[in-house]
């Protein structure tokens, strides 16, 4: 009640102020310690998080958000016992944007660092926390909050009492938005993230019938149980049990991948070490050149046949190693659909790969099951020939597809810059297209039979095939593609669009026969490694952008984004990317665009001392976030406004809002304005252009 009522004074207080004011502050911090035994003590480390907001993890998978990390000063009177442990278990979410699972906190986290007092005195222990924080509709940038305890040496005494102090400092917030907007990350989304995974695994394991080594399996199966009994109740219950073992088999493959790959960095290894990838990678060639005819995968014989011994016994047991034959005789068909539901499951998360496995299992013994029920039903089956040689060729030019994914992960993770978006969208029109003109009858591989006519499902596959195919091409131009966007490169990978470069940085106007071009102008700073999408141009310092727009005589968009923002990369991928959008930022505004989470250090003499908070600036992505905060008094991003030449806004500022047309509104808005020299009143000059 306290805490709602001074929410409540605080939030009157900063509108009667600024009514622009939404300076966000929604984590919390507690520091305190406890002293655990002789010598030895726990720092406790306490954030206290607003409704809707979020605080990532300690560990999160390169190219994610920037992660929890503590920093300490070193000192002679201490030292560290292992790492900082979460205490508080983090939800494990798919953020869409980012491709990635994440880990993070929602309420309350609490950390804790276990020390071993070394000097005979009293001392006071500093360092401090570094945080990013999202809601549903904005990101934070990374902040930085200082923590000091006083820590008196050990005695025998205080071991016993395990007394606690408190540390002297608390920090406290609220958030001052309640706006919510639904994304992909939360609760819900991952709910429905797992029931639509648990429903993607039983496609798997039903395509997994359709194989040369599974589906003539099915009679033998059925004669198997119609056999050496004449009870029909004693054969249904054998059968029962074989679909119950097949699952349990599964599922047990599954949980144990859950259990190897639960923390321990496993899921950050595999998603981007180029070790694993390329291990996978050749994996997956393997497969798909058994798939396609090269050779033939096989276990060896000896485990089958053990299996099978204990299946000809008879018994209620025999069903289940029936169950095991099955299983391991299908290896070499259901192997790389098995690998692929594993490699997209095994992500730190011990219920996913268990979900998965469980939903592949129970698909996959379902028709073997109900056939051993209702033997009748066999006769409905089709029989078996070519087509089942067909199902394995088509799963082998899409293992192939999904394969091309681990090459891809090394090259981005590691900067190689081998794949462009082209190149690699032209890789995968190529396989698809093969696999349409394959199913045709065009082409043929070993063991195919010939193709007399195409029967209608068919004709319905080939057109989805070829329909894929078409939907494909644009990409190569530049069309953003999301329903793949997150298995193929993304549009800064893009070498060619109409209109312009990806990677160009030079605005046309500058680039041809201006004589009156500034040279500040000719080359946008940082243009080596930060870059804006859809062959836009623009400037990514605040000083040079407004300069190049006195000289160009536009209007300035400033773009206060981040790397690690996914609704930024959700409104460049949604609402930047419409034509209408994209013709007005190329022609109608100067972009600057600011990151406020980039880490790369400035030189010395570009240091800023902010007037905030009275701290020293060094990289480029804290100078922007203090700009951010020192003009518009607002501390999250994405954050679109327009301004004029010398920064005062025109319209109104926008966030994240996916509407198309809001967001053509607000940039004719802004270009009418300027044309008016129609300005706003209301603007605060940057305290973090006064440099040291």
């Amino acid at each position: 009640m306290q805490k709602r009522f001074l929410t409540i004074i605080i939030l009157s207080i900063m509108a009667a102020g600024s009514l622009f004011s939404q300076v966000f502050s929604p984590v919390s911090w507690n520091f305190s310690f406890e002293q655990t035994a002789t010598g030895e003590s726990e720092l406790v480390f306490e954030a206290l998080i607003d409704d809707t907001w979020h605080l990532y993890s300690q560990h999160l998978p390169e190219g994610g958000p920037i992660p929890t990390s503590f920093v300490f000063e070193g000192s002679d009177n201490y030292k560290r016992i292992g790492e900082v442990v979460e205490v508080t278990e983090a939800d494990v979410v798919y953020d869409s944007s980012f491709e990635l699972e994440l880990k993070m906190f929602s309420h309350k986290a609490e950390f804790r660092q276990k020390i071993e007092i070394i000097g005979q005195e009293d001392f006071i222990l500093k360092g401090y926390v570094e945080f990013m924080s999202c809601d549903d509709e904005r990101c934070l940038p990374p902040t930085e909050e200082d923590f000091s305890f006083s820590i008196k040496a050990a005695t025998p005494a205080e071991a016993v009492a395990g007394e606690k102090q408190s540390a002297s400092k608390t920090i406290t917030a609220s958030n001052t938005d309640t706006a919510v907007e639904t994304s992909d990350s939360g609760s819900t989304k991952e709910g429905s993230g797992l029931l639509g995974f648990f429903f993607l695994a039983m496609l798997t394991g039903l395509a997994g019938i359709l194989t040369p080594c599974v589906f003539p399996m099915i009679p033998m199966t059925v004669a198997f149980f119609s056999q050496g009994t004449s009870r029909k109740a004693a054969s249904i219950l054998k059968a029962f049990i074989f679909g119950l073992s097949i699952t349990f088999i599964y599922t047990a493959i599954g949980l144990v991948v859950s259990l190897t790959s639960a923390g321990a960095d496993f899921a950050n290894n595999l998603s981007t070490h180029w070790i694993p990838n390329t291990i996978f990678f050749l994996l997956f060639m393997v497969f798909a050149a058994s798939f396609l005819g090269l050779f033939e995968m096989v276990l060896p014989s000896s485990l089958v046949n053990r299996a099978d011994r204990q299946a000809d016994k008879g018994g209620y047991v025999a069903a289940f190693f029936m169950g095991l034959t099955t299983v391991l005789v299908s290896f070499s068909c259901t192997g790389p659909i098995v690998g692929a539901l594993l490699v997209e499951a095994a992500s730190g998360d011990v219920i996913k790969p268990t979900i998965g496995m469980f939903g592949f299992g129970l698909a996959f013994a379902l028709p073997f099951t109900l056939f051993a029920i209702f033997p009748s039903w066999m006769q409905k089956l089709p029989k078996s020939g070519g087509w089942l040689n067909s199902v394995k060729v088509v799963l082998g030019f899409i293992v192939l597809a999904f394969g091309m994914k681990f090459l891809l992960t090394i090259d981005l993770s590691y900067h190689l810059n081998i794949f462009t978006r082209e190149l690699y969208l032209a890789i995968w029109i190529v396989i698809f297209s093969m696999m349409g003109f394959y199913l045709l009858g065009k082409i043929k591989f070993a063991l195919d039979s010939d193709l007399p006519k195409i029967g209608f499902f068919r004709a319905m596959l080939v057109i989805a095939i070829f329909s894929f195919v078409l939907y494909l091409v644009p990409g190569m131009f530049g069309a953003p593609l999301n329903a793949v966007s997150g298995l193929i490169p993304p549009m800064d990978r893009q070498s060619f669009v109409p209109g312009g470069s990806v990677t160009a940085t030079v605005p046309a106007s500058l680039s041809e026969g201006d004589n009156q071009k500034s040279a500040n102008c000719d080359n946008a700073r940082y243009s080596d490694f930060l870059h804006l999408p859809y062959g836009l141009d623009g400037y990514f310092e605040y000083k040079q952008g407004m300069e190049c727009a006195r000289e160009q005589n536009k209007p300035v968009l400033l773009d206060f984004k981040g790397h690690a923002c996914s609704n930024c990369k959700e409104m460049e991928s949604k609402v930047w990317s419409d034509p209408e959008v994209l013709e007005r930022l190329r022609e109608d505004f100067v972009i600057i665009a600011l990151y406020v989470d980039d880490r790369s250090k400035l030189p010395e003499e570009e240091w800023l001392r902010s007037e905030i908070d009275g701290k020293i600036k060094k990289t480029i992505g804290k100078v922007n976030a203090d700009l951010q905060i020192s003009m518009f008094e607002i501390n999250s991003q994405p954050y679109y406004i327009i301004v004029d030449h010398q920064g005062r806004p025109l319209t109104e500022a926008v966030t994240h809002n996916l509407k198309i047309s809001a967001f053509v509104d607000f940039l004719d808005k802004g270009k009418q304005a300027f044309d008016k020299e129609s300005v706003s009143p209301v603007f605060k000059p940057s305290s973090s252009l006064n440099p040291l």
